[in-house]
């Protein structure tokens, strides 16, 4: 009988065991909402179509006057200088973009259950997870239709810059699926911080060029009165479109800032509707990092429209990094887009183009302005902005892998920061809010950064007001 009881407890043990296992699998399936190649969007959503007050014209850089069709036409195809002014407010995607989408869409939308036990909040944490790309991020989104565009008008190159180095990854991913030639001027901070973006650029048929650099008049000028100049996009911007500008059959590309790319990534948002509706939890925050604005766009401008219609009180929140903060602290108003001064003008916040932030990790969030979509939408007062150092982000990012299973990019982190924090005001309060983030690419070409956290060596920069002052007096005055 002994002998009975001990095997029946150990039977028992086992099948007890196996029923736990067999609910955390159900657990686990639950927080994840997986939608089928079907439901990858078949149009584009332009917020343009819906914003409060038209967006202020971008200006040509020469006369200041209103810029036209004909003054891209050196810099972008047909298609996309359309796509940049339409009204309309959904665009068709072509068959042969959607087609390539499929290889990484739809992306999965998941409950960080992991995290809100670790918070011991009542707020129910969800976050879209761009990084199962080809590249790791959502920058393919855009880099794919860029390219195809491109392609069907005849261009042989496209060249571009890059911070981090995901949009160079990207776009060379892109160009290499339609036989396009690929260059890329990347940040020189990050090219050195980020060695193995540039071997993935490689990989995927670019050339890549750290910026500034002796190949453009516009590189050569920045180290003639810096040589040991970290550079800046809007350094590499002005390389970039230099070259383009020169050749007759090369374009330039942009992975972030303009109307038709932040339209190309709300792919991700019209996913996450469907998705949310999956977890019968409509968002009552939406965040997202911002740099440029193209992922912060992606997933917040879909949800955005049903607050413009009054459907909706989402709150939406932008998160950018203490030392490149041009929502909080830039100013509203026409400025170029790159260094030199070559670009088109554009309304948007702004710590003025001469502006060159320190080196942080979060290379893709080093921009000194703010797409003008997402300017307008914060001057409205639909998106709110906050800042942080990239030692709390990193914390955050710590706590986040360590019970999600996913390093995050440093970008991201900043959006994970504020998820965090607002999880936990939840706690506070009691009550129970329905916070989604986009997770918009992995960091495992960014362990070097991780390693300078734990090492203790990041150092966190404040952006001195006497410094953006300083870069605001090359910000052309526009009555």
């Amino acid at each position: 009988f002994r002998q009975f009881y001990c095997w029946y407890g150990r039977f028992s043990s086992i099948q007890h065991a196996n029923k736990r296992s067999e609910n955390d699998v159900v657990d686990q399936k639950q927080k994840k909402f997986l939608l089928s190649e079907n439901d990858i969007p078949k149009q584009w959503y332009n917020v343009s179509a819906d914003l409060p007050t038209p967006l202020s014209p971008p200006l040509h850089p020469g006369t200041l006057e209103p810029a036209g069709p004909a003054d891209l036409a050196p810099l972008f195809p047909t298609e996309l200088i359309m796509q940049e002014v339409s009204q309309d407010r959904w665009i068709d995607i072509p068959d042969p973009v959607r087609e390539m989408y499929r290889m990484w869409r739809p992306t999965p939308l998941i409950r960080a259950t992991g995290l809100e036990k670790a918070l011991g909040t009542p707020a129910k944490i969800f976050y879209k997870y761009e990084g199962v790309s080809a590249v790791g991020s959502h920058k393919p989104n855009t880099a794919i239709p860029q390219a195809y565009y491109n392609k069907i008008a005849g261009t042989k190159r496209i060249v571009t810059e890059t911070g981090a180095g995901q949009w160079g990854s990207a776009l060379s991913y892109a160009c290499q699926q339609f036989g396009i030639e690929a260059k890329v001027y990347m940040v020189k901070a990050s090219f050195n911080q980020k060695p193995y973006r540039k071997s993935m650029m490689q990989t995927f048929g670019g050339t890549v060029t750290a910026s500034p650099s002796e190949e453009t008049e516009a590189g050569r000028s920045i180290l003639e009165g810096d040589p040991n100049s970290p550079g800046s996009l809007g350094i590499a911007i002005s390389e970039a479109v230099e070259i383009a500008a020169q050749n007759d059959d090369t374009k330039y590309s942009l992975g972030s800032v303009l109307n038709h790319v932040l339209m190309h990534q709300t792919v991700i948002g019209q996913e996450a509707i469907l998705q949310m509706e999956m977890a019968d939890a409509y968002p009552d925050i939406v965040i997202g990092c911002a740099g440029g604005g193209s992922n912060l766009a992606g997933i917040s401008f879909p949800f955005i429209a049903d607050k413009l219609a009054g459907k909706t009180n989402t709150r939406f929140i932008a998160v950018e990094p203490e030392a490149s903060p041009s929502l909080t602290k830039g100013e509203f108003a026409y400025d170029f887009g790159d260094a030199i001064g070559t670009t088109p003008l554009f309304k948007m916040h702004t710590l003025g183009h001469t502006f060159v932030p320190n080196p942080i990790h979060a290379g893709g969030l080093r921009y000194h302005g703010m797409a003008p979509l997402v300017s307008a939408l914060f001057d409205a007062g639909v998106y709110e902005a906050k800042a942080y150092h990239q030692n709390a982000c990193f914390e955050a990012a710590v706590l986040f892998a360590s019970t999600e299973g996913i390093i995050p990019a440093p970008e991201p982190t900043h959006a994970i920061k504020a998820a965090i924090d607002e999880a936990l005001i939840a706690k506070e309060t009691g009550e129970e809010k329905n916070i989604l983030f986009n997770l918009c690419g992995h960091g495992h070409l960014d362990l070097s950064a991780y390693d300078n956290y734990f090492s203790g060596d990041m150092v966190d920069y404040t952006l001195p007001s006497e410094a953006i002052a300083e870069a605001m007096k090359s910000v052309p005055i526009i009555g």
